[in-house]
């Protein structure tokens, strides 16, 4: 990354100071991340079975991430990074949040897991020349205060061949609906002010944002809920939520 690049930062304090507020509340199940508990399991069903094909690993496999390493930035308290440890892989865990970072070390030393965590940013880990098999960019670009520079700096770390997952918000009326009025103003699910609309990102821009650093979405997933079953489905609607699944060439 240039030495400009580097001046700049995606990081977005009032962003991060509002989850740092909440940090405590990352591993309860019914707290204010009940909803990231809830969707989770859907997450991990697309990470092991699209990471495992592109890899060519065998999903009987206890571990069938042996062997690989990932960063999972804006990792929070860690909800991500420790499935991804136990399924075998090496992970650096980054956060911009000070506090997180220390929740997520202390659950991962009580659970007994080896997780690299730090305490820092996107664009300073490029800089610092760091390279993985897969990034895991979940839920974190509606947060960050420069859209295009953070992924440059996300894409940059990952190696030939390699994998970068994105999951976030699409800005539609119907996510502004759902995930704004819906989930934080009549259902309490977020803290109100969690999200903020014009910052939701479409699958175009993410594709656009991209296209510089040379990597290619190839397939992108809606993820949606269901409120008569009370669980979140993987599908083709990416009308709210999605993830996109991108590829360094060899």
């Amino acid at each position: 990354m240039s030495g400009e690049t580097a001046q700049r930062t995606t990081i977005d304090d009032a962003e991060v100071a509002q989850f740092a507020a909440i940090a405590d509340e990352w591993w309860d199940p019914t707290g204010k991340f009940k909803p990231l508990h809830k969707f989770n399991p859907t997450r991990l069903t697309y990470l092991r079975g699209k990471l495992g094909a592109h890899f060519g690993r065998n999903e009987a496999d206890p571990k069938p991430f042996a062997g690989l390493r990932f960063l999972d930035i804006g990792c929070g308290g860690g909800l991500l990074s420790e499935p991804m440890a136990r399924l075998g892989a090496e992970v650096v865990g980054a956060d911009a949040a000070e506090k997180n970072v220390k929740v997520a070390a202390l659950h991962a030393q009580q659970s007994g897991l080896s997780i690299d965590y730090r305490h820092t940013s996107a664009e300073a880990l490029a800089t610092a020349g760091e390279r993985f098999d897969v990034v895991l960019n979940m839920e974190v670009v509606e947060h960050v205060a420069d859209l295009n520079l953070f992924m440059a700096a996300c894409a940059s770390m990952v190696k030939p061949g390699g994998v970068m997952v994105t999951a976030t918000l699409n800005r539609t009326m119907k996510a502004f609906a759902l995930a704004i009025v819906g989930a934080e103003y009549v259902l309490g699910w977020l803290p109100r002010g969690t999200h903020k609309y014009q910052k939701f990102v479409r699958p175009s821009e993410l594709a656009a944002a991209l296209r510089p650093t040379g990597m290619e979405i190839t397939d992108c997933a809606g993820v949606s809920y269901n409120p008569l079953s009370d669980e979140w489905r993987l599908g083709r609607d990416v009308d709210v939520n999605y993830m996109a699944f991108a590829v360094r060439p060899v």
